[in-house]
């Protein structure tokens, strides 16, 4: 090394010495209490970005505008030990921040909008009439990556590493190119949900009034798996597979398979694991040469290459050589049971399920529910995501002298929310005022037309 490498060396080795010594003194201990809490409520919640996507354009002067609409809409606080608050409502963003920085939430449910004030139900329910009814609701998805525990052996339960992640990266982009390209919705969020999954909120406005049997419609739509936990086969295609599968199967499902599940599950390294795919092949005498092969190589393996890329490449061989059609069909059979989005119906198919809000804190993990960008999903690390006591940390770091617009600025959650700000909300603004204009000149022209008969 020369005298100049070394002297900056040194120069590096002093500042990093000093950078660590100032976080030492700014450092918060790890996990999760309502003291930070209410810090984070305090200083880097959104709660004015929350008002203004939930009041969907009636917070303005338009005259198509309903002031009613914000104060329409259900929050459910979860209090520490568990205490529930169902159908809260608030008239105005000062209300929401006051209520939730006084209350101190550990999680924020979003439910619909309904007919009228859901904090003032009981008094309507006394009148007779059935007037407390959910009137519009985003169209949401719940994917929880311990509906995927019979195919992820690295983990199970509430875990999550960045071997099973994949397979939420997989539901992300199999439901988003449909939402889009085969419904046409465009005002799409997706969140990580702060331990062990992704929410999805399509928040356009015709997708926010769907019924419940056009949402069970749509859930239907995305639905492949049948059976029980019991059944070899959980999926069976019985004629041509639909476009909608087709595309996802070219271009995700077999691709993150091979290249991500395969060897990150090591789906293939135990006779347990292989006898639960060979299981799947209808025809005995293919499944039972595969066995057999596959207990000799246990015996006297001396390739190189990965055990579950040699087996795989194997079956796929012996099964796509067939002629019986239903034989290379099983390979995809075999790719979707594995890879294919595993939605819980229910949340989707009903207008009054709760959904998390985005930018929640999880009290387990003390991860921010941060949004995803669906472009770039396969970059996204969920062991990365800001944590309550880091943000604490950064603020720390970054002194009282700071001025708060900057704080955010000066955090790892200052990015997630210059996303949601530029991807999602402003879009999804301009997106509701295009539509109150249009809605506003079309009763315009109906009244002039009225008046020239």
């Amino acid at each position: 090394m020369t005298k100049d490498k070394a002297e900056g060396g040194g120069d590096d080795m002093l500042l990093d010495g000093c950078e660590f010594e100032q976080r030492q003194r700014n450092a918060v201990p790890e996990g999760f209490n309502s003291n930070y809490l209410k810090l984070y409520y305090g200083k880097l919640f959104p709660h004015i970005d929350i008002y203004k996507w939930m009041s969907y354009g009636n917070d303005g002067k338009h005259p198509s505008c309903d002031p009613s609409y914000f104060g329409r809409r259900e929050f459910s606080f979860t209090l520490e030990n568990d205490i529930y608050l169902r159908f809260q409502s608030f008239n105005s963003t000062a209300e929401l921040e006051n209520s939730i920085k006084d209350k101190c939430p550990f999680k924020i449910d979003i439910g619909p909008v309904y007919s009228v004030d859901p904090s003032k139900r009981h008094a309507y329910a006394q009148s007779g009439d059935n007037v407390f009814t959910p009137m519009e609701r985003e169209l949401i998805f719940d994917i929880d990556i311990t509906d995927y525990d019979d195919v992820r052996y690295c983990c199970s339960g509430a875990d999550v590493c960045l071997d099973c992640w994949p397979l939420m990266t997989i539901a992300i982009k199999v439901i988003d190119t449909a939402l889009r390209d085969d419904f046409g919705f465009n005002n799409i969020l997706w969140v990580y949900s702060g331990r062990r999954g992704v929410h999805c909120w399509v928040c356009d406005g015709r997708a926010r009034r769907l019924t419940n049997e056009q949402r069970a419609a749509i859930a239907e739509y995305f639905h492949v798996y049948r059976g029980n936990e019991n059944s070899h086969k959980k999926v069976s295609f019985q004629g041509p597979l639909h476009p909608f599968l087709v595309r996802s199967y070219n271009e995700v499902l077999e691709t993150f398979f091979e290249e991500k599940l395969l060897c990150g599950q090591q789906l293939f390294a135990t006779e347990e694991r292989f006898e639960k795919i060979l299981n799947m092949i209808p025809e005995q005498s293919i499944a039972s040469e595969l066995w057999g092969k596959w207990q000799e190589t246990r015996r006297s393996s001396t390739s190189k290459e990965d055990i579950n890329i040699v087996r795989w490449k194997q079956l796929k061989r012996l099964l796509q050589s067939g002629k019986q059609k239903g034989l290379r069909k099983c390979v995809e059979e075999i790719i979707f049971t594995y890879a294919y989005p595993r939605i819980d119906m229910e949340v989707s198919k009903h207008m009054n399920h709760l959904l998390k809000a985005p930018f929640c804190v999880h009290p387990k993990t003390g991860r921010v529910c941060v949004p995803i960008d669906p472009s770039h999903c396969e970059d996204f690390d969920p062991t990365t995501v800001p944590t309550l006591s880091t943000l604490l940390e950064e603020l720390n770091m970054c002194g009282s002298e700071v001025e708060i617009d900057n704080e955010l600025d000066r955090t790892s959650l200052g990015q997630s929310i210059k996303f949601f700000r530029s991807s999602f909300l402003q879009p999804l603004l301009k997106s509701c005022k295009e539509d109150m204009e249009s809605s506003y000149n079309a009763k315009i022209q109906q009244s002039k037309n009225s008046l020239s008969w």
